[in-house]
């Protein structure tokens, strides 16, 4: 029995859809599914659903895409949004930000006498950027490079004033939840979709996309929550980190540029305890 991770399937390319429907069962294997599978609330469900029909349990996390949504659509926006998403995803049994945190049933990591994982949707607010830009200058900063994250016209906030408010909203229902519901001697995994460490950003390739990649605020989480792994996606750069005893692992897939399609998804799966 394992404990997998995987993020930013983005199913929106056929390529991704195809290689997801092929992936076998793993019927004794919980799943981390770290945001970023579809841009449609019905593509998620049904992704969710084939992953839920494949392993022992699936927990998942929203990212962006999900929250994106366009003129054109007849779908919800926002918080109505996530709340929707997380109907559906509870109607299959899949674990949610809003639901209990579970605790893992399998062979445990030496030294730990019990794990929780922990789903969390907690956003962004624009405090990964450098230090000399200013909040409202991030955006023209980031469009010197054109490295604008789509969120800034796609991802409403509605009804909060912004995205930072929504962040913060989040940050303070999940702080209070995480230190209510998980109990004492128990060590965890984090799940969320952005990165939980500004240090923990590289992105070369954009470099000026990092305001849209988490909030300061987390920093220290995986100290104050005694993680044992924390589970992330957003950057499409595959990893592991180190801080402290605490493992960081970057899961994503990605676009279909951005892995081997020969070697199908399942090799693609990190194992975070198992």
């Amino acid at each position: 029995m394992r404990l997998l991770a995987i993020a930013d399937l983005h199913l929106a390319g056929a390529v991704n859809r195809e290689a997801l429907d092929a992936l076998p069962p793993h019927p004794d294997d919980w799943l981390i599914v770290a945001g970023d599978v579809a841009e449609r609330i019905d593509m998620v469900a049904d992704a969710l659903a084939l992953l839920a029909d494949r392993f022992a349990k699936v927990i998942w996390v929203p990212g962006n895409h999900e929250l994106w949504s366009r003129p054109s659509s007849d779908e919800p926006v926002g918080a109505a949004r996530y709340e929707a998403l997380v109907d559906r995803a509870r109607a299959l049994g899949v674990v949610t930000p809003e639901d209990p945190f579970p605790l893992w049933p399998g062979p445990l990591p030496h030294g730990v006498g019990r794990l929780a994982v922990a789903p969390m949707f907690l956003l962004y607010d624009y405090s990964f950027r450098p230090d000399d830009v200013p909040l409202d200058a991030v955006v023209e900063w980031a469009e010197e490079t054109h490295n604008v994250c789509s969120d800034e016209i796609l991802l409403s906030p509605a009804p909060f004033e912004s995205r930072i408010a929504w962040c913060h909203d989040r940050l303070a229902r999940t702080e209070r939840r995480l230190r209510a519901e998980i109990p004492a001697g128990t060590r965890t995994v984090l799940v969320n979709h952005w990165p939980l460490r500004r240090d923990l950003v590289r992105i070369p390739r954009v470099p000026r996309f990092t305001p849209w990649c988490g909030t300061v605020r987390t920093e220290d989480w995986h100290a104050r929550f005694d993680a044992y792994a924390v589970v992330t996606g957003h950057l499409h750069t595959r990893r592991t980190d180190m801080r402290g005893d605490t493992r960081f692992e970057e899961v994503s897939l990605g676009y279909p540029r951005q892995w081997d399609h020969g070697r199908g998804i399942a090799p693609y799966l990190r194992t975070i305890v198992g």
